[in-house]
């Protein structure tokens, strides 16, 4: 787990960047009501949740760098007796400054009156515009009060910031205890994915292996960090499938896409194999040409390398392999400039890992992609996929969708692959399903 101590350290870097005229403001992720009265399963955001390990709702934290009476302060819910009695224990304002570290923390309900305080005097407000409708109108309301007392004196703040520039390229390198938890978060999902290969068999559903995805992650008090995909033949060809009701056939491939949530910290697995335990002729093929291109990708997860080079590696290997299997026509050169490899692969081979599946973090630096640097994490996930119907192609390479997917932590001495416990390798898939029982 984070320790409190590293909280700390974030909020404190946090400021530091920010500077003494500025103030943070930060609310809580609302609870979300999924049927008449019953609510989603609460989970804090992200942010909030990087700077304070708090995962109650209805709170607001408010970091004011350079105060001489407390820089961090947190709003949250009172203890409750009866509340608790239906809802579970909270930690309380009190709580707050002995658990959490905060300088000095108050009732929620005291927001209103001492957040305008907060505000005057400070130049530059830090805040998610647009991410909260409804607190944003109350921080608008709350600097007018401000405002309306220039006259007197009143020093309201005239520059308004997104935070999101200074603490998501906070969040995008990550510590050693961050590590430490998203290599659990992959161990689990790994051993998720091995389970569902097991688990695969003619004749069953989709939504079958997803259970045995799921029964993984709760054994290892984890959740799955985003629905997972669990799409057999042509359902593979499908991006963000989720529907997960289709019946297992003989001769199709199975594309699971799925990653655990640990401790908040996520992973993002994914592997494509037979559901009868081996692949056809045509299978292989295309499969090979997506592990050669993953592999090219991962040649290229190097400090100093652009985070495009991984993409366009995996993108020239896919295409050479299309060309070989006669599915483009020209050369490798003429297919990159037209994009004609995009009727088969269509996304990027990657994206930032952490607190969120698609993590936060800028890809690109005054218009040029960023150079990869030690303690990045990220996904390299090349696919083919050939809908069934689709033009200039045989049919015994339609309806067959690949990805393979692993999740990559830059160090200085090369690349570490966090989920390297799945198979991915042709005759390791298919030894895994040969153990079925």
């Amino acid at each position: 787990m984070i320790s409190q101590k590293e909280f700390a350290k974030r909020r404190k870097q946090l400021m530091r960047m920010a500077s003494d005229d500025a103030i943070i403001i930060l609310p809580s992720a609302p609870e979300r009501i999924r049927s008449n009265d019953t609510h989603y399963p609460y989970r804090q955001d992200s942010d909030f949740w990087y700077l304070t390990g708090f995962a109650e709702p209805e709170a607001v934290l408010v970091m004011v760098p350079g105060r001489k009476h407390g820089e961090n302060l947190l709003f949250c819910r009172e203890r409750n007796p009866e509340r608790e009695a239906w809802d579970g224990p909270r930690i309380g304002p009190e709580g707050s400054v002995e658990t959490l570290g905060m300088d000095d923390a108050y009732s929620i309900d005291d927001l209103d009156e001492i957040l305008p305080g907060l505000l005057e005097g400070r130049r530059r407000v830090y805040y998610h515009f647009g991410r909260d409708k409804e607190f944003d109108l109350k921080l608008i309301g709350w600097l007018n009060r401000v405002r309306a007392h220039m006259r007197m004196g009143a020093e309201p703040p005239h520059e308004f910031l997104e935070l999101g520039h200074l603490l998501h390229e906070c969040r995008l390198f990550k510590s050693k205890d961050e590590i430490r938890l998203m290599q659990r978060s992959a161990d689990i999902a790994a051993q998720a994915q091995v389970a569902a290969m097991h688990a695969t068999r003619p004749g069953l559903h989709e939504y079958e292996i997803e259970a045995a995805l799921q029964y993984c992650y709760k054994k290892n008090n984890a959740t799955a960090s985003y629905e997972p995909i669990v799409g057999s033949g042509a359902n593979a060809c499908v991006l963000h499938y989720r529907a997960n009701n289709a019946r297992l056939n003989d001769g199709d491939l199975l594309l699971c896409d799925a990653g655990a949530e640990y401790d908040y910290y996520a992973s993002d697995i994914t592997r494509t194999w037979p559901v009868n335990g081996r692949y056809s002729k045509e299978q292989r093929a295309l499969y090979q040409i997506v592990l050669d291109a993953q592999m090219a990708a991962l040649s290229k997860a190097q400090i100093g390398q652009a985070w495009i080079a991984g993409h366009e590696a995996a993108v020239e290997v896919l295409t050479e392999g299309l060309l070989s299997l006669g599915l483009l026509k020209g050369n490798v050169k003429q297919n990159l400039v037209s994009g004609e490899y995009k009727k088969f692969y269509m996304h990027k081979t990657g994206h930032w890992l952490g607190l969120d599946v698609h993590d936060v973090g800028e890809y690109k630096i005054a218009g040029d992609f960023r150079e990869l640097e030690a303690g990045m994490v990220f996904t390299i996930e090349p696919g083919l996929y050939i809908p069934p119907g689709t033009k200039g192609v045989p049919e015994k390479y339609q309806g067959i969708g690949i990805r393979i997917e692993d999740d990559i932590f830059i160090t200085n001495k090369g690349p570490q692959v966090l989920s390297d416990k799945v198979p991915k390798t042709i005759d390791a898939v298919e030894a895994i399903m040969a153990d079925r029982k």
